[in-house]
């Protein structure tokens, strides 16, 4: 398995034994992690804390991002495609998007490279999530 995607599922794993939404996210340069973040709506009561958006803030100011990959462990959704393509960033890795389609077209029509790995992992930790958590899952995704 891709290291970088590894990093992103422990940091969903982190997020479902914090009591919130597991999905992760890391942004490497290079071979190198330098921000990783997960889903912490819950934990902060924050509605934008996706974890995409958790990954980019950790990560800093670190002045361009073009030659940098966003690894998330669902696709991401608009709210994080649009930062994504806001910084430039030219590739996504998402670990599956049969749980959620997210913004991949978005993404693709703004130039970006997505790539879809549809990991078994990432799809049956979702699944499960949503199966026993419908309601938090549906204010996640805005279907309350």
């Amino acid at each position: 398995m891709d290291p970088f995607m590894q990093e992103a599922i422990a940091e969903a794993e982190q997020g479902l034994a914090e009591g919130g939404i597991p999905i992760g996210s890391v942004l490497v340069r290079g071979n190198t992690v330098i921000g990783r973040g997960h889903n912490r709506r819950v934990q902060e009561g924050d509605p934008v804390i996706h974890a995409e958006i958790d990954c980019l803030r950790n990560a800093g100011r670190i002045g361009t991002y073009r030659d940098t990959v966003l690894y998330s462990t669902l696709m991401p959704c608009y709210l994080c495609a649009g930062a994504a393509v806001q910084f430039g960033i030219q590739k996504v890795v998402a670990g599956e998007s049969q749980n959620f389609a997210g913004a991949r077209e978005f993404m693709e029509e703004h130039g970006m490279e997505v790539i879809d790995l549809n990991h078994a992992g990432c799809i049956r930790m979702m699944a499960d999530f949503i199966r026993k958590n419908p309601r938090l899952w549906n204010e996640d995704i805005g279907e309350l």
